[in-house]
C-alpha cells in the first residue's frame, strides 16, 4: 500500500525580511547570503500564530482535495515551535477546522524532516486503519521566535510558514502518483553542527 496526495496548501505571513534587513541585525550582506543559500528574503509571523499558519495551509489543502472535513481520519502536525505543548497543535487544528472528534490527532517533532516523517507516519496509519480514509498532514513553524539572531550562519536561513497535504491510502491501481515506499533514517552524530 502506498499513498496519494489529493490536495496541498501553503501559507506564509505577509511580513517579509530581506537580506538587507538581516544586515542591520547581524554582520552579513545580501551577496554573502545569496551565494551560500540562494535566499533573498524570508517571511516572519507578525500577529500570526503557528496554529493560524497551519490552518490557512490546511484549508487550502482540503479545498484542493475536494473532500469534506468529516472524512478526515488522521491529523498529524509536524512542528518544533508549537504555540503550546498541551493540547497538541494537531488537536487544536481538529478543533479549529471543525473536524470530527474521531480524528486520530498528534504532533511530531522532527525538525527539517518533520513533514516527511509525518507523511510516512500518515501512510502507515492509513494502511493499518482502513476505517480512516484520509489524513491531513500539516507542517508549520514560527522559527523567527526561537532563532538566535546573533548567529549569522543560521539566522539568515529560517522563516515562518506552513504547508499541508491531504493523503489517501492507495494500492497504486487508482492511477498514477502513488508513493509506494519511503527510505527514512536518522544520524544524530552531527548534532553539534
Amino acid at each position: 500500500m502506498g499513498i496519494r496526495v489529493l490536495g496541498t496548501g501553503s501559507y506564509t505571513p505577509a511580513f517579509q525580511v530581506t537580506n538587507e534587513d538581516m544586515a542591520k541585525i547581524v554582520e552579513t550582506n545580501d551577496e554573502w547570503i545569496r551565494t551560500r543559500t540562494g535566499i533573498s528574503n524570508r517571511h516572519f509571523a507578525d500577529k500570526e500564530t503557528n496554529l493560524s499558519l497551519g490552518m490557512e495551509a490546511a484549508e487550502k489543502a482540503l479545498e484542493m482535495a475536494g473532500i469534506s472535513k468529516e472524512e478526515i481520519g488522521v491529523v498529524i502536525c509536524a512542528t518544533i515551535t508549537p504555540d503550546n505543548i498541551v493540547p497538541s497543535q494537531a488537536c487544536m487544528l481538529q478543533k479549529e477546522l471543525g473536524l470530527p472528534e474521531t480524528v486520530f490527532a498528534f504532533d511530531i517533532c522532527a525538525a527539517c524532516t518533520g513533514f516527511l516523517y509525518a507523511v510516512h507516519t500518515a501512510r502507515s496509519l492509513l494502511c493499518s486503519m482502513p476505517e480512516k480514509k484520509y489524513a491531513l498532514v500539516v507542517a508549520s513553524e514560527v522559527l523567527s521566535r526561537v532563532t538566535n539572531f546573533a548567529d549569522r550562519n543560521t539566522c539568515v536561513l529560517f522563516g515562518d510558514g506552513a504547508g499541508a497535504a491531504v493523503l489517501q491510502a492507495s494500492t497504486g491501481e487508482e492511477g498514477e502518483g502513488s508513493v509506494l515506499a519511503t527510505d527514512i533514517g536518522s544520524d544524530g552524530s552531527l548534532h553539534d553542527l
